[in-house]
């Protein structure tokens, strides 16, 4: 089974969706815009969502995360929740 691990930041448009993701690409700490813009609890914690398997996470943002590149920032990602901006930051396959 897939593993990965990754942080996001939750917002309510794509929009401000694009903007943090285009403030981080510019050189902003990920963690620092993550505490301060998302609306998900994660924020407080940098936007770090710990370990989790492949089905997991709603589809469309396991799409990003099981299949884009790994340290790369990735969105906007439209899922129920709203748009997140996300770092893939690892992805294991068991054996």
């Amino acid at each position: 089974m897939a593993t990965a691990s990754a942080r996001h930041i939750l917002v309510d448009s794509e929009e401000k969706c694009a903007d943090l993701k285009q403030q981080i690409e510019a050189g902003a700490d990920f963690a620092n815009v993550a505490s301060e813009h998302s609306s998900c609890p994660s924020g407080a914690q940098g936007g770090e969502l710990g370990e989790f398997t492949q089905g997991q996470m709603v589809p469309e943002f396991d799409a990003v995360v099981f299949n884009e590149a790994l340290n790369a920032v990735h969105g906007p990602v439209k899922t129920q929740f709203g748009y997140h901006v996300v770092k893939v930051l690892d992805k294991r396959r068991s054996r």
